[in-house]
């Protein structure tokens, strides 16, 4: 085949993929549209590939492989979402089984056909060494979307480096249920703030704007989880999404819809879920309608996890697998992950007509034009020597460093209790049960290194006087992939909590980590293995430690390390100050004590509103004005709102200012607010800029975010910035479910968070 014309790199890739599927035999196309991760076993010898197995195992060739970081399918282990289970090849055994593949599949498959592997990246590349960046909902806090893009081109490096070409990231569901246990996979409540960020990191990932072919050192994106999954009933993983059409225009489909329109980003993800008694893998109007027809999208649909089997495993719609694959490849599903079991009934289901030819051929065809924009053609393999050089290496440690500084926020700090000056703050009790623990989230591997809290503190602050305890445990177990999850013993816990009394008495200010863990914040992927929450308060007796140690009368200092928003009303009422750390990253602990001893000034915000119990949920700063009456016996309030964060110094915002009052509907505009640090210390102040639209055609939220800029001002300094609002921006589904930006009155906002701002009244049309 070697003057075939679709191994002709000069040729348009259509008339390439053209020549290569008349080529093809219904069974090679349906390999191209399945996927191996349990399958690996019949490809591999321990950890390395054995051509001779995968001969007589794939005869038609292996067009997808899942997760090669990891040997899923080997006797003894057991499965878990995201391979948290599996064991895990090193780099150079990832490049190894890569190129082994590659070479077998390129020089002896009949058509030469290179195969495509994927990843997870959640924030970091999921595999041994590689490095780990704070957890997304963290990410998203920094409102830096330039942070967002060097990260994301950092992940992108070291997993092409050893020769994937594909990742199943970024998240950009919207997400209003801290009870969810995948909300810290998330980048928060905005559609606004998360598309943005959206597009920071696909361009990270991809390579910026629209393009045809992938550049050096540049993965595939993967948007997930369309769409919904958010917001499911009950909080629960996977549940039904109870959702208007107007909803999903409005909230839901904008970071989906913005990222495709403006980059090229390679791929979606159905979510679990279903939507209007559909679910979103058999969904031909979510998936054909929408992300085809009116947004464009030509890149490929690649099922979550068991996402097709679950047609008729969990909804119980398809009579079998199948009926599954075709509902699927009906809807748009391009590539069954992470096995193609129902995909895998193709081949008969064609030959008996129960299934049209053409479902496989346009499935087909689309997988065969993202292997030709990857460049597998051309060059398929990894790189040893590219990956140790690049991977975890000082620019990388750097970034991740950078990115959890940034991603500190300040919620509270009560007399100026923060920083700790170490000339002062004496014997520090460094209490908790993440003080000497770097936790990094779910989608994690392991790094290289990773700093917990107390060495960090050591680390910056080695002339101080620390001592530590272990104040309590929360779960019984630090295995993540562990299915069923225990709260540890009382009795031993409350032994504990004495035993940290007695280390903070001698004490003079007590640093208390507490939060989650892995466990307790996860995603609920089976009925045995669940993470979602009917409490979203810290669990076990954590608040029983924070009573005991705020009854010694000391400085009280809490680092909430955690993947769910902090509804933590007992801690934030004892606490002299608490600093959200979220799960910061291997770099985590420098950062945080670099935070707490003002080394560095905070300057992040929580990306989410943070409820003060679950009888607010779901609660979201852009909420409509009938919302919010009132309770019996309760707040309306959030215990802290969108947008909110506070620094060591203090920072003026004015009202925005606009050239005129009154804008014709077509018209954009320039809106300028003035910020100055009115303090006596450099920070870092994020000005956001939101709208309120009144008197039209619909009912419209209260607030809604339309710009944001971090900022670093010495103190004194002034800076003017300036937001561009167009009409797209204006614009919302009118009665007739028309995107209009109908004339009426606009209040334009400004200020450091949601509920801090100051306005400025204008007119459309």
């Amino acid at each position: 085949m070697s003057g075939a014309a679709y191994r002709n790199p000069d040729l348009p890739i259509a008339e390439r993929v053209a020549d290569l599927m008349g080529r093809m035999t219904l069974a090679e196309k349906v390999q191209q549209i399945r996927t191996a991760w349990v399958d690996k076993r019949d490809m591999i010898d321990e950890f390395a590939f054995c051509a001779e197995k995968a001969r007589k195992a794939f005869p038609d060739g292996i067009g997808h492989i899942t997760r090669p970081s990891d040997r899923r399918g080997m006797p003894g282990v057991t499965g878990a979402a995201g391979g948290t289970a599996a064991n895990w090849r090193t780099p150079e055994q990832t490049v190894e089984f890569i190129n082994a593949v590659q070479r077998w599949a390129v020089e002896d498959t009949r058509l030469g056909i290179p195969v495509l592997f994927h990843e997870e990246s959640l924030h970091g590349y999921m595999a041994t060494e590689a490095t780990m960046f704070p957890q997304a909902i963290a990410l998203a806090g920094t409102f830096d979307t330039g942070l967002m893009e060097r990260v994301q081109s950092v992940i992108a490096r070291e997993m092409r480096a050893r020769g994937v070409p594909l990742t199943l990231s970024p998240v950009v569901d919207i997400v209003r249920d801290p009870r969810w246990g995948r909300i810290e996979e998330t980048w928060g409540e905005c559609p606004y703030l998360v598309a943005e960020m959206g597009i920071a990191a696909v361009e990270g990932l991809q390579g910026p704007g629209k393009f045809e072919k992938l550049a050096d050192g540049k993965v595939f994106a993967t948007l997930k989880h369309m769409t919904g999954h958010g917001q499911p009933e009950a909080g629960s993983n996977v549940a039904p999404a109870q959702i208007s059409e107007r909803e999903l225009r409005e909230n839901f489909f904008p970071p989906f819809r913005r990222i495709v329109e403006r980059t090229s980003v390679g791929s979606v993800m159905p979510s679990y879920n279903e939507i209007d008694g559909v679910p979103s893998h058999a969904n031909g109007w979510l998936l054909g309608d929408v992300l085809r027809g009116e947004w464009g999208f030509d890149g490929i649909v690649g099922s979550d996890y068991m996402g097709v089997e679950e047609l008729h495993t969990l909804h119980d719609m398809a009579q079998d697998m199948e009926e599954a694959a075709l509902l699927a490849l009906q809807a748009g599903v391009d590539s069954e992950l992470p096995d193609g079991r129902a995909y895998e009934t193709l081949v008969e289901a064609v030959e008996a007509g129960r299934v049209p030819a053409e479902l496989v051929d346009i499935a087909c065809e689309r997988m065969l034009t993202l292997k030709f924009r990857a460049g597998l053609f051309e060059n398929p393999y990894g790189d040893w020597q590219k990956t140790q050089a690049i991977t975890a290496n000082e620019e990388a440690r750097d970034l991740a460093l950078e990115a959890a500084r940034k991603s500190i926020c300040l919620l509270t700090n009560k007399g100026g209790a923060l920083p700790l000056d170490t000339a002062r703050m004496g014997k520090v009790a460094v209490i908790g049960p993440n003080h000497a623990i770097a936790r990094l989230g779910g989608y994690s591997s392991v790094p290289k290194h990773a700093v917990s809290l107390i060495e960090g503190l050591r680390q910056v602050a080695p002339e101080a006087d620390f001592v530590t305890a272990q104040g309590v445990f929360i779960t019984t177990s630090e295995d993540r992939s562990q299915d069923l999850v225990y709260l540890a013993d009382r009795d031993e816990n409350l032994r504990l909590i004495d035993e940290a009394v007695e280390a903070a008495k001698n004490a003079d200010t007590i640093v208390l980590a507490i939060g989650d863990t892995e466990q307790t914040s996860r995603e609920g992927f089976a009925v045995d293995h669940l993470g979602d929450r009917t409490d979203i308060d810290i669990v076990g007796e954590q608040n029983g430690l924070v009573d005991a140690l705020a009854a010694l009368g000391k400085p009280l200092i809490v680092c909430a390390i955690n993947g769910r928003p902090p509804s933590w009303p007992n801690v934030v009422e004892k606490a002299d100050a608490v600093l959200e750390c979220w799960y910061p990253g291997q770099e985590g602990g420098t950062a945080m004590a670099e935070a707490l001893l003002g080394l560095v000034n905070p300057g992040a915000k929580l990306p989410v509103s943070v409820a003060r119990n679950a009888g607010q949920i779901p609660l979201f700063y852009n909420r409509k004005p009938s919302t919010q009456r009132g309770y019996l016996f309760g707040d309306t309030s959030p215990l802290f709102p969108f947008g909110h964060g506070l620094s060591y110094t203090s920072f003026e915002i004015s009202p925005p200012r606009v050239a005129k009052t009154v804008f014709a509907p077509d018209e954009s505009f320039i809106v300028e607010v003035d910020v100055t640090n009115t303090g006596d210390r450099e920070g870092d102040e994020v000005v956001q800029l939101y709208i309120t639209r009144s008197k039209v055609s619909v009912t419209r939220p209260v607030l809604e975010l339309k710009g944001f800029e971090r900022v670093t001002l010495a103190p004194g300094e002034s800076r003017s910035v300036a937001f561009t609002l167009t009409p797209e921006l204006l614009a919302f589904w009118n009665r007739d479910m028309q995107e209009v930006s109908e004339p009426g009155p606009v209040r334009l906002w400004a200020g450091s968070s949601s509920a801090t701002l100051s306005g400025t009244d204008i007119r459309i049309g």
